[in-house]
């Protein structure tokens, strides 16, 4: 009897920032058990820097850069990856990782090949990226998809047309524990930026890219200004918008009142900052901001997008505007501005909520049944399909 061994994880994405995704995958990466798994991670340099802090000291980090056909050189290293680290499961977090790196793992027989999509992709319209052939043939490299959502999963099958027997879904999750409702921001925050401390605040998680609809939620808080002139709108993340929303807070005349503050570890002291969270986008998949801003205990003014209703809950945990709706969200942040016992109520209820339904160690435990079900159904076929061949190692 072969004697039981950890699997060994790779995670891989070659994203250019820190986003969602890379959130996901950390707390993956820090919440397995290592009597069980042995987790790898694969990322661009980029991103490289932004996530080696946060990891954990026996996690193996390696930089690559595999986001075109031509970067021949990085797939090179990273069938060598897999093969030398004898990789059991390659976990690809959005389908532009999944692109490149599942065929790599199909050729180097990884034993279970597995994707995340997170998102829907709205951007993706018309001509052949509109009909997912792509997403479909990759799809045959693939074992099993995670979707984050209950609306993630309709779009894989309704709109991808990828197999429902492959789709698992697992809802996001954040460790509820590093979030405090009565947590006060550091005292030398509001004063370097200017803001005073009966100042309405409105705080935004989110990458400064065109999915999180910044340009609307400018919009809408210039409105809000004309009520409530002390207002002040944060903006945590970083991204290619940096340059023209600078421009675009210029011209609306926002300025020293909208403050881009770039990417920051300490989401918890930003959020106790906050009055309202706010989360403009045109398309998720089950939003973590929100998830962190409702375990911080502040109501959050979404748009009705994709998973976004699963963990906003109108008017219970916070108000959903349609998407594009400048003067709906305007109107939304303006309510609870007006209305402070509202806004505490739903925060209160969205902390409860987000507490029982999103906790990270749930999300762990699942897509830890996720990898031994795909190696042990890669290893049942392999044993169907050709008897008395290698034995696969045993798992636990």
């Amino acid at each position: 009897m072969p004697v039981p061994h950890p699997l060994s994880v790779l995670y891989f994405s070659n994203s250019l920032v820190r986003g969602g995704a890379e959130e996901h995958i950390l707390t993956l990466l820090c919440g397995l058990d290592r009597s069980r798994f042995q987790p790898y991670l694969v990322c661009t340099p980029e991103v490289e820097h932004q996530l080696r802090p946060d990891l954990p000291e026996d996690v193996q980090l390696t930089a690559l850069r595999l986001r075109r056909p031509r970067h021949v050189g990085a797939a090179l290293s990273l069938a060598r990856l897999l093969r030398n680290r004898q990789i059991d499961v390659l976990h690809s977090h959005l389908f532009y990782a999944s692109l490149f790196a599942s065929p790599v793992a199909w050729l180097c027989r990884v034993p279970a090949i597995v994707e995340t999509p997170h998102v829907r992709e709205q951007w993706r319209r018309g001509g052949l990226k509109g009909r997912f052939m792509v997403d479909r043939f990759i799809g045959r490299f693939v074992d099993r998809y995670i979707a984050v959502s209950e609306a993630n999963a309709r779009y894989l099958v309704e709109v991808k047309r990828l197999p429902a027997r492959k789709i698992t879904v697992i809802r996001n999750g954040c460790d509820v524990r590093r979030f405090d409702p009565a947590r006060r921001p550091p005292p030398e925050l509001r004063p370097s930026l200017g803001i005073g401390q009966s100042d309405p605040v409105v705080v935004v998680l989110g990458r400064l890219e065109p999915q999180k609809g910044h340009h609307l939620l400018l919009d809408a808080f210039s409105e809000v200004r004309r009520r409530w002139p002390r207002a002040h709108l944060v903006c945590v993340g970083e991204g290619a918008l940096r340059a023209e929303l600078e421009s675009r807070t210029a011209t609306l005349g926002l300025a020293g009142a909208v403050h881009l503050v770039g990417y920051q570890r300490n989401v918890a002291d930003w959020l106790a900052l906050a009055d309202v969270s706010a989360l403009p986008s045109l398309y998720e998949g089950l939003p973590l901001a929100a998830i962190e801003s409702l375990a911080a205990g502040r109501p959050v003014v979404a748009t009705s997008v994709d998973g976004t209703p699963e963990v906003v809950l109108h008017e219970r945990t916070g108000l959903l505007v349609q998407p594009g709706d400048v003067t709906g969200f305007a109107a939304a942040l303006d309510r609870l501005f007006a209305n402070p016992d509202e806004a505490r109520r739903l925060g209160h209820a969205g902390r409860i909520y987000v507490t029982e339904h999103f906790d990270e160690r749930q999300q762990v435990r699942d897509t830890a049944e996720v990898y031994r079900a795909a190696v042990q159904g890669r290893a049942a076929c392999a044993s169907t399909v050709a008897p008395g061949g290698p034995s696969t190692r045993s798992i636990r």
